[in-house]
């Protein structure tokens, strides 16, 4: 891979662009982009819909003169990433898929969904720690991790609790990217914390079945917030994948 090709790294939910910096550090020189998503950062929420957030990507894109890039999306970032690559394939140099599944929600999930995105306009975000970041990092964070979980809790009560209940309906609303796999021509890497319980290694090995070019890692003692928890590891396999 071309390795003046930049990088564009969209970030999970609830947090914010601020996720990625242990891989900025780890990519030093190399063009990057972090694009907040409506609702989170400095951007003021939109409508609830991940193709309003794709086309927020490639508006920033454009505006930072990055045609074309290698494009990292960890769980809500790898929805957009696929809507994205619905929209415009000719964006993605390559594409980095972490923590996320190609699947909708089910019923139960789509349901959970309308409740919490009440509950964030009802009472905010502080109960967000609570219901969430349990689910977010991997046992070994939870019990070894401190300054991570620190650093989530952090992130978390930064977010906009009217961007949090767009996200969840924009999450909600995804279409199922799964029969659109095999339309993925780029060099994609799958990367999943083996502790992920929100979208586990079963998830990842399906989207591996169904792009043509792709390679798995599965992360040790991570999980779903892999890129915090075993950033180590992460840039390891992002930097191999990049070169």
């Amino acid at each position: 891979m071309d390795p003046t090709t930049p990088v564009v790294f969209l970030h999970a939910f609830p947090l914010n662009a601020a996720m990625w910096e242990p891989q900025l550090a780890a990519l030093g020189s190399r063009r990057t982009l972090t694009p907040n998503f409506p609702g989170f950062g400095e951007r003021p929420p939109s409508a609830p819909e991940l193709d309003r957030f794709a086309h927020t990507v490639i508006e920033d894109m454009d505006a930072a003169s990055i045609p074309r890039a290698v494009v990292v999306g960890l769980s809500m970032g790898g929805y957009v990433a696929f809507r994205l690559h619905a929209l415009e394939p000719g964006r993605l140099a390559g594409l980095v898929l972490a923590d996320t599944r190609a699947g909708g929600d089910d019923e139960a999930g789509r349901a959970k969904r309308t409740d919490q995105a009440a509950r964030a306009r009802r009472e905010g975000v502080g109960w967000l720690e609570e219901a969430l970041l349990p689910a977010l990092v991997g046992e070994t964070t939870l019990r070894e991790r401190p300054a991570v979980v620190a650093a989530v809790r952090g992130m978390m009560a930064q977010a906009d609790p009217e961007g949090v209940a767009r996200a969840l309906e924009a999450m909600r609303g995804r279409p199922n990217s799964t029969p659109d796999l095999g339309e993925i021509q780029v060099p994609a890497l799958v990367l999943v914390g083996e502790e992920d319980t929100l979208t586990p290694v079963d998830e990842a090995r399906k989207i591996i079945a169904g792009v043509p070019n792709g390679l798995l890692t599965v992360i040790p003692r991570a999980g779903h917030l892999s890129n915090l928890e075993a950033p180590d590891l992460f840039n390891e396999a992002l930097l191999r994948f990049l070169g």
